[in-house]
């Protein structure tokens, strides 16, 4: 219980450090169930840490070097790629929203089931289709084919 007061005190606390208090999208005041935020929380700090210096924090990618992830198709397309992109990375070119982007992307072979969970709950409840929690089960399968 203590552990979920935390999270929503720290959820407030994001929310009243936005320039506004109006909801927009691409922040953790869209979320409105618990274990969603519970996860995207973590998420976010996993994000800033591994995947924001190049595809920068409002997920927009790097010009034609790096994509973006939010509104791209190929991230929308296959949740399983993206998870095991995220811990094996990739090389070779891809296309996203039509445009050929050929920069390798490292791997996070450190990154756990559970962190690549909560950093997919981030990505695809900020910048995907709401899809609500993606637990360390799910990651661990996607991961798996």
């Amino acid at each position: 219980m203590r552990e979920v007061f935390l999270y929503l005190l720290l959820a407030g606390f994001l929310i009243s450090c936005s320039a506004n208090n109006d909801k927009k999208e691409g922040t953790l005041a869209d979320i409105t169930d618990t274990k969603v935020l519970q996860y995207a929380i973590q998420g976010k700090i996993l994000y800033e840490q591994h995947c924001a210096n190049c595809h920068q924090k409002d997920g927009s990618g790097l010009g034609k070097l790096i994509p973006p992830i939010k509104n791209s198709d190929y991230f929308l397309e296959d949740k399983g790629r993206t998870a095991r992109i995220i811990k094996y990375g990739q090389t070779g070119p891809i296309t996203v929203n039509g445009i050929e982007y050929n920069e390798a992307m490292p791997a996070n072979p450190k990154l756990t089931d559970l962190e690549i969970a909560q950093l997919m709950t981030y990505l695809y409840n900020i910048w995907g289709a709401k899809e609500g929690v993606i637990d360390a089960s799910q990651a661990g399968q996607y991961l798996k084919h």
